[in-house]
């Protein structure tokens, strides 16, 4: 589902029961429209054949540790090399062809993938500690100084004044979903600096701690057995969008019941997210279950992002209550996005084992310019986002290097930028290009890659106290972790 304003958080066309998911994907696509001229970075992006010949003589070989190195330090670059100087937050978007757009824009959700991203980087000597320490005490002290609504954040914050930058009439407050992803980065900032000896480090944890204690989780039900995502200074809960699953927004629900202060009963996790068992289903795609039902049509998934932005820090990897297990619905939401590649019912040119994967993205408009659209088996345009395979490397590890290998060894000079994978492109139109970058995409790439590396931030987030309270109150057992 992706809100009006989210590079990721509403579903388009299929959702037949989420109505909300279309009105706010028609902003969207106002939001990412593009001007520029046929150049290599124009509005209809880049339509270069590649040479097949050319593409086998350049061809650079990485063996698996050098190629997850590579990409991991590639995506870095957007949240430190381009992360925005005042406040240190990471920008919504970066375009190429159009490097000033949106330059103030900062994206709270984004932000906190950002976080992860650098404590990734602190982990494998990618950067200096002391200089990312620093750079992650400006970044909190400017959150701490920003808008907030009963604690929690808006989706964009104007990177000089640290006010709200409304997403439209009604979503001009408070965004719980966007919160939720910042403060998933905040705990593993807490947790992995917390035992530190150095008074800057001490610092950021302490900080970290205040502020995602500082959200008012219960207040967003409205005394109703739901959350709500958006609340306005202006309008209130207008915009009256229910948090339910499945889809990205189950990490909203965990921390709401872990608050310390403003926590949630187990009955809003169970009228809200399970939708009073509605969430669960026998219905399977390609022989592979799906487990829940998504927020689509019966027996479709969602776009791939719906089975990541939660799973950054919350580990999925035997982890079930009454209505799923989320390692299972994980995993065959990856197999079935795969399985859905090679089956190509729509025989789009170039899909197969080393070229799958639809998420939401910048994406191809009929007239060949860039726009934007929620990928997904029910709404595929034959646009691939290379984070779909990317960061399900927890899910399926081969699948997603072949992908990995089909961008970094056999198209580099046309898919790689300045912060890594560009965000979308289509063998099947001549290999158009989307030369440009989203926080929400690039952001969780090289977490899920240190995921399924050494599960580092899995073990951050997992073993903070609150977290397992919160799971344990809400019914969950885990394989790996003692609640």
């Amino acid at each position: 589902m992706l809100n009006s304003c989210k590079g990721k958080n509403h579903y388009s066309t299929m959702a037949l029961h989420t109505l909300k998911t279309h009105l706010f994907l028609m902003v969207i696509g106002m939001l990412f429209t593009a001007c520029a001229d046929r150049s290599k970075n124009n509005k209809k992006g880049t339509e270069t054949p590649a040479d097949s010949s050319e593409v086998a003589d350049k061809k650079e070989h990485f063996t698996e540790e050098e190629l997850l190195t590579k990409v991991q330090e590639d995506v870095l670059a957007y949240f430190w090399d381009y992360a925005e100087e005042n406040s240190g937050l990471a920008r919504e978007r970066y375009d190429t062809d159009n490097p000033s757009r949106d330059e103030n824009k900062k994206t709270t959700g984004g932000t906190g993938f950002g976080f992860m991203t650098l404590l990734v980087a602190i982990e494998n000597d990618f950067l200096p500690r002391e200089e990312v320490v620093n750079r992650l005490k400006k970044g909190l002290d400017f959150l701490d100084k920003a808008d907030r609504f009963h604690g929690a954040w808006p989706h964009w914050l104007d990177g000089e004044t640290g006010n709200v930058l409304a997403c439209g009439d009604n979503d001009d407050g408070a965004d719980i979903v966007e919160t939720a992803f910042l403060v998933e980065g905040l705990i593993c900032i807490r947790e992995y600096f917390k035992d530190s000896d150095d008074s800057d480090e001490n610092y950021i944890a302490e900080k970290a701690d205040e502020l995602w204690k500082g959200v008012d989780w219960s207040w967003f039900t409205q005394g109703e057995n739901v959350l709500y995502w958006h609340w306005s200074p202006n309008t209130g809960f207008e915009m009256n969008h229910k948090i339910e699953g499945f889809d990205e927004t189950l990490i909203t629900y965990i921390l709401a019941a872990s608050s310390p202060d403003h926590s949630i009963t187990k009955k809003v996790y169970d009228e809200g997210w399970a939708r009073d068992g509605g969430i669960k289903t026998s219905l399977s795609r390609y022989d592979i279950p799906t487990v829940v039902a998504h927020n689509v049509p019966e027996g479709a998934v969602g776009p791939m992002f719906w089975s990541q932005y939660s799973f950054l820090g919350l580990d999925p990897r035997g982890l079930r209550d009454e209505y799923a297990d989320y390692g299972e619905a994980t995993l065959n939401h990856a197999k079935i996005m795969y399985n859905y590649a090679l089956d190509n019912p729509n025989d789009w040119k170039g899909y197969g084992e080393n070229n799958w994967g639809l998420t939401a993205s910048y994406s191809r408009n009929e007239d060949g310019s860039i726009g934007y659209n929620a990928h997904s088996p029910g709404n595929d345009k034959g646009v691939i986002a290379p984070t779909a395979a990317l960061s399900s490397i927890v899910y399926l590890p081969e699948e997603s290097i072949d992908v990995m290998r089909f961008i970094y060894e056999d198209h580099p000079d046309l898919l790689i930028g300045e912060m890594g994978p560009y965000d979308a492109y289509s063998t099947h139109y001549d290999n158009w290009v989307a030369p440009r970058y989203l926080a929400i995409d690039q952001g969780t790439i090289s977490p899920m890659i240190e995921n399924y590396k050494t599960a580092f931030l899995w073990n951050l987030f997992m073993n903070a106290p609150e977290i397992k309270k919160g799971l344990k109150k809400l019914g969950f057992t885990s394989d790996r972790y003692d609640l």
